[in-house]
């Protein structure tokens, strides 16, 4: 989820439970082999085993749509060591779609064929490949010839966001609809899109007939999401408990992002919180005009983070 679900939130929401591995942004591919210091920004995790903080581990997301130049950076990036490759046939934006990359190859399952193939030939033979996909790009009539296409040329998983590029985010999602191509492929299915809660998540799985499911936005207003679903009976995650997780967040924001865009960030977590957490709606109402980072982490978090501080925390996310 580019802009939003970066190493940093993944650290943090990855230590408090329930998730068995992550995806990370896509890692945009044109017409050239990319530096490995643009694989380690997009997925320091690299730099750590592929793993976060926390342990759990991290494949790496390449979208583009030149098969030569895709297998060429996904053996450079394979011998970095993430704990597998995504590919991404789902990503809905315009500036990327315009560009042939993400959701806009649905309609072209010939080219994914070949995209997957030539990915899986320049990988190590026992590296995991998965593939992300839509339903469709305006339409969903070609769902099913995708979704063969990709198992066709080796991914070994296939994640399916119950929306067409179309419908973007609206809900609802078609849970429903993954359930012919979990039928029709011979490789495991993950639902995903529309689930914000556990019921949310019972539903998906009821209808798409998948036990594993991915989760965005969700687990973004509700880092608890995914114990919840896991483990019923566990504790709900307080607010006092996510506070901590949140500074550890914003003080890596504060290390790794410009100063103009820092304080954006910690409130667009907010924003998404206040679905969950009535604390949140407070301290978004109350700290949205504040745009200077030290302001903010002190009226956030109570203090302005002293250098011993800092090195305290960051130190929990080494």
């Amino acid at each position: 989820m580019e802009g939003l679900l970066d190493h940093m939130l993944r650290d943090a929401l990855t230590r408090v439970g329930g998730v068995d591995r992550c995806v990370s942004e896509f890692i945009r591919i044109t017409d050239m082999l990319m530096p490995n210091r643009v694989f380690t920004r997009i997925v320091p995790e690299l730099l750590n085993g592929g793993r976060t903080a926390a342990g759990v581990p991290v494949r790496a997301q390449l979208l583009g749509s030149d098969p030569v130049c895709m297998a060429e950076n996904a053996a450079k990036l394979a011998a970095l060591g993430p704990a597998g490759i995504d590919l991404n046939f789902g990503c809905p934006a315009k500036c990327v779609n315009r560009h042939r990359g993400g959701a806009v190859l649905l309609d072209e399952p010939e080219l994914i064929y070949e995209i997957v193939a030539a990915v899986r030939r320049a990988m190590p033979p026992g590296m995991p490949l998965s593939a992300k996909m839509r339903l469709g790009y305006m339409d969903s009539h070609r769902t099913l010839d995708c979704a063969q296409a990709m198992v066709a040329g080796g991914a070994e998983e296939l994640v399916i966001h119950a929306r067409t590029k179309a419908d973007g985010y609206k809900p609802p999602a078609y849970w429903d609809r993954i359930a012919e191509v979990r039928a029709n492929v011979r490789v495991g299915v993950v639902a995903n899109g529309e689930i914000w809660t556990p019921a949310d998540a019972q539903a998906a799985r009821a209808q798409s007939g998948c036990e594993d499911l991915m989760l965005g936005r969700g687990m973004v207003a509700h880092p608890g999401l995914a114990l919840a679903i896991r483990s019923p009976a566990a504790p709900a995650l307080t607010w006092g408990e996510l506070l901590p997780l949140m500074e550890v967040f914003f003080l890596q924001v504060r290390q790794n992002v410009a100063a103009r865009h820092q304080a954006g960030r910690l409130k667009q977590w907010l924003h998404y919180l206040r679905r969950h957490y009535p604390e949140a709606e407070e301290a978004y109402l109350r700290l949205r005009t504040v745009n200077e980072a030290a302001d903010l982490h002190a009226q956030m978090f109570g203090r302005r983070g002293s250098p011993q501080l800092e090195a305290e925390l960051c130190a929990l996310a080494a």
